[in-house]
């Protein structure tokens, strides 16, 4: 089963952008759910992502890369 990890809503503005800030588990690697895997930012405000379920992480979005609200920034498998 694969699981989508999206850039968390964090703006009232639908077209706002936010940067990976941090990586913390890397593509290949296996992560267990609720490990934080990555920390966010949108406007100075950062946030940490959790793993939903246990698996291998693809990470989609390089480190200081950005991404818009919703968009998939990683996959676990």
């Amino acid at each position: 089963m694969s699981e989508t990890i999206s850039f968390p809503e964090m703006s009232n503005d639908p077209e706002a952008e936010g940067v990976v800030a941090t990586w913390f588990a890397q593509t290949g690697e296996t992560v267990k759910a609720g490990q934080v895997i990555a920390e966010v930012m949108v406007d100075k405000v950062s946030v940490d992502v959790e793993a939903p379920i246990d698996g291998v992480i693809t990470c989609l979005v390089e480190e200081e890369g950005t991404a818009k609200q919703g968009q998939e920034i990683a996959r676990i498998d």
